[in-house]
């Protein structure tokens, strides 16, 4: 008898835990996607936060090391256990959807693009990547003469900025508990973060709470020879790994393909200049980043599906990421207009690997040299931004400490 009732104890508790586990999924269901104030506390509105089932920065991370005479080995990704600090991802132009701006529906791209630009930093941080109302990759190549997005234009108030506002206050009110953040975006994840530093962080008190903004692959603006004003007031570049409270932001072309004139990245304007901070040299010159590239082809098919051949004669690799020590370089340059980090691909004889990373926007007429290195800007160096944030990290909680 006492066996059948421990028996019945166990399927109870099976039963409960089952119920548990699908009234959780059953929560994650797409919102109204013309609500006007989305409510953050909904699992659904999230990609990562430490509390979900269906957390897409817990994915495999494990990455193909090629060494510069071809050899292979394993490098096994190993998250942090506990976390001091928090990271907090606006993700970039990835959605797929036909209208003006997505839904609340993720898919493969908004995935993706998020196992590839930030899953990564969970070895240094508790992480955070809203869903918001983007505009769309079907809008951003109307503009380049595409056919349009299907539907009317949404009002300019409904979601984008406003959907990263409601994410980030509802992070602030129920998750940060006072701890440190970075703020991480790339393209128009950057777009939204520059704004959201300007007029819900920059003066405010959370302000001494921003461990640092890696904002890549869109324009920060600062006076010419200057580290601060422009974009912002008072929030300067990082030129150390040990100074916080500052910005990393670039925009990434091949040294030999600088920009064109007509390009719309690293462009000065209005007096100002385009900053740039080099990840693998935060005071200046040259620096080899700590790379980790997609195996195979580019994020969304932008950069055409024909991956480079990474070591030759091309083997196996069975990881979905690769990491090349030493392949390429990166500096900050000044050509013209333009402020832009210069890749400059090491290509030796001896070295087997390969001397192309492709990376380059791909369209009907050919490669568009104007958005240069735009798809491989966080690929390139996210090695390098996550040491640095490691060590910003560290030096918050020790100046924090009583």
């Amino acid at each position: 008898m006492k066996a059948l009732s421990n028996l019945f104890r166990g399927l109870m508790g099976l039963m409960a835990l089952a119920f548990a586990h699908g009234a959780a999924h059953a929560q994650v269901q797409a919102p109204d996607p013309a609500v006007q104030h989305p409510d953050y506390a909904d699992p659904a509105l999230w990609l990562c936060r430490p509390d979900l089932l269906d957390n897409r920065c817990k994915v495999d991370l494990d990455a193909t090391v090629i060494a510069p005479n071809g050899g292979m080995t394993l490098e096994r990704y190993v998250p942090a256990k506990d976390p001091k600090i928090d990271c907090f991802f606006v993700y970039p132009t990835v959605s797929n959807d036909s209208g003006w701006i997505s839904d609340f529906s993720p898919d493969a791209a908004e995935w993706d693009d998020v196992k590839v630009q930030f899953a990564r930093f969970g070895s240094v941080c508790r992480q955070f990547a809203p869903l918001y109302r983007q505009g769309t990759l079907r809008r951003l190549r109307a503009a380049a003469g595409g056919p349009a997005p299907v539907g009317a234009q949404p009002p300019p108030d409904l979601g984008g900025f406003s959907d990263v506002v409601e994410a980030w206050n509802w992070y602030l009110t129920h998750q940060n508990k006072g701890r440190g953040v970075v703020l991480i975006g790339h393209s128009q994840g950057t777009v939204m973060l520059t704004r959201l530093i300007a007029e819900e962080i920059e003066g405010k008190p959370v302000q001494k709470q921003m461990i640092s903004a890696l904002l890549l692959g869109g324009l920060v603006m600062v006076p010419p020879g200057k580290d601060v004003g422009g974009s912002f007031k008072s929030v300067p570049l990082c030129r150390a790994a040990t100074q916080v409270g500052c910005v990393i932001t670039y925009v990434t072309f091949r040294d030999r393909l600088p920009p064109p004139a007509g390009s719309r990245f690293g462009k000065a304007r209005d007096g100002l200049r385009a900053a740039c901070v080099n990840p693998a040299g935060l005071a200046g010159g040259t620096g080899k980043p700590e790379s980790y590239f997609i195996t195979k082809g580019f994020l969304n098919g932008s950069g055409g599906d024909i991956p480079p051949e990474w070591v030759r004669p091309m083997r196996p690799i069975g990881t979905f990421f690769v990491k090349t020590p030493g392949l390429i370089s990166t500096e900050c340059v000044e050509n013209g207009d333009f402020n832009y980090l210069a890749l400059h691909v090491n290509a030796v004889p001896s070295d087997p690997r390969t001397d192309e990373l492709g990376g380059q926007i791909i369209r009907r007429t050919g490669v568009d040299l104007s958005w240069g290195l735009h798809l491989i800007d966080v690929d390139h160096s996210i090695g390098s931004l996550i040491r640095v944030v490691r060590k910003q990290g560290e030096t918050y909680l020790a100046q924090a400490r009583p």
